[in-house]
């Protein structure tokens, strides 16, 4: 995916007015926007089509979810044929999914045969099954098969994220066929890195780089400079192993094959750049037990993804409450435990979120297998140790002072060093199990270890203050 600060310098021209369409922090200019939504009240398409025709595929997507709901449809429908369906990869899905379901099936199986493979499965994926059959029905035949092949494959795997345009090539051919093949056919993608080597079954020999084929000489055979492909990704891989695959290896594009070793597309570095901010977006919003919330969606859409862990958590609170009502009589005779008592959970709690949160990341990028999660725990609880001593220190000097009470900061103490070491072992331990036992540790691991630093924090804090105080 493209930087989208980094315009190209046809978008300067866009806002009608000569200047650059987004101000300082990188956001579309008022007066732009302004400029637009007149034009599509005038029903101005001359405007239109001369000043958003001309932006990037992301400055359109941009545009459209500035623009108010009626706005984008409006937009869609005055541009026509000038309006670029590559950027409704650009946007939310639910505003995608408006746009889409107010256009006629005949308008989108139109402008899908204008696009890439990818991005046509990435739009068409998630109409219903009768309008995406009738949209295919529209396609030439050869354009259908391939986007019915790729939308057959799970979601979330490098078969419904790759291009099903690919060059490739028999490794009799000689480089000087293979050149004046790619400049005479039409149907070539519009770009690409890499030439496949197939079968006459269409499965995989090897590649051959663009620069090698520039710098050999054109009677050797492809078969002589071609080099095998190491890293040929399945169909059905997980699109977020697929993109650890580009990462190790540093790749540019991949062939993804079949069971059958047969070559059915290929995936490149824009998409795998999708992938990876998708993944690390959907990690980040499931550590906080937030979903598939996109920013477009409904009051009504949001609160039902919220609901179901804050109910979760609610119920994980009543677990901690009820460690605190074992100890309700001393809490009555030393007040002061009702006010330290939450310091000790909280730091807990905090301690737990950031070795989870580098745990579930580590899970999530394979750095962290059999083989050094022993070394990992060891040196989590190292740190939990070494933090438990220094706040241990800080908070029972603080508590000694402030109630003049030594016994007190000595409890507290000692209850701050057991509660985060139990933390450290909780933000790690628990993402592992989870993982192992097949759930989701970005989902689940939060309320989990929230849970345990709650009820390890006021059971060490209370139970200790009970035992020394020899409160009945």
């Amino acid at each position: 995916m493209e930087n989208p600060h980094e315009r190209p310098p046809e978008a300067e021209a866009g806002s009608g007015a000569g200047d650059d369409i987004y101000d300082e922090n990188g956001v579309l200019r008022a007066s732009f926007l302004a400029h637009i939504g007149a034009a599509i009240a005038d029903r101005d398409t001359l405007t239109l089509k001369q000043d958003v025709a001309s932006l990037h595929q992301s400055e359109i997507g941009d545009l459209i979810e500035a623009l108010m709901p009626e706005q984008r449809r409006a937009l869609v429908e005055l541009m026509g044929a000038d309006f670029d369906f590559t950027a409704l990869t650009e946007v939310d899905d639910a505003i995608r999914m408006d746009i889409v379901d107010s256009l006629p099936n005949e308008q989108i199986a139109q402008a899908v045969q204008e696009l890439d493979s990818d991005d046509a499965v990435y739009i068409l994926e998630d109409l219903d099954q009768e309008d995406r059959d009738e949209i295919l029905a529209q396609l030439p035949f050869t354009e259908r098969i391939r986007l019915r092949r790729a939308l057959d494959y799970p979601e979330e795997t490098a078969g419904r994220r790759m291009q099903t345009e690919f060059v490739a090539v028999p490794p009799f051919w000689t480089v000087g066929q293979t050149i004046d093949y790619m400049r005479e056919d039409r149907n070539l993608p519009d770009s690409f890195s890499q030439i496949f080597v197939i079968d006459p079954t269409f499965r995989l020999l090897g590649a051959v780089d663009l620069d090698r084929i520039l710098r050999t000489k054109r009677t050797v055979r492809i078969e002589e400079i071609m080099h095998e492909t190491r890293h040929a990704i399945p169909a059905t891989m997980d699109q977020e192993e697929a993109a650890q695959v580009f990462e190790q290896y540093d790749l540019l594009s991949a062939a993804v094959v079949d069971e059958n070793e047969r070559l059915v597309g290929v995936l490149t570095i824009d998409d795998v750049v999708d992938v990876i901010q998708e993944e690390a977006e959907e990690d980040l919003m499931r550590l906080g037990g937030v979903g598939d919330e996109e920013l477009s969606d409904t009051v009504l859409a949001i609160s039902r993804s919220r609901v179901p862990w804050l109910m979760v958590n609610l119920v994980m609170a009543f677990v901690a409450a009820s460690v605190i009502g074992l100890f309700d009589a001393t809490i009555q005779q030393i007040v002061a435990l009702a006010i330290l008592m939450p310091i000790v959970a909280g730091m807990g709690g905090n301690a737990g979120s950031q070795t989870m949160t580098v745990t579930v990341r580590a899970l999530a990028t394979k750095d962290i297998d059999i083989y050094n999660a022993g070394r990992i725990i060891r040196r989590e609880i190292g740190v939990g140790l070494l933090n438990g001593a220094i706040f241990a220190t800080l908070i029972g000097l603080v508590a000694g002072f402030w109630f003049s009470d030594v016994d007190l900061g000595v409890i507290i103490a000692t209850a701050m060093v057991l509660n985060l070491l139990v933390a450290a072992l909780a933000g790690i331990l628990v993402p592992l199990l989870l993982d192992r036992f097949g759930a989701d540790p970005a989902v689940a691991s939060s309320v989990f270890v929230t849970t345990i630093t709650d009820v390890v924090g006021f059971f060490a804090f209370l139970g200790l203050a009970t035992w020394w105080f020899g409160v009945q």
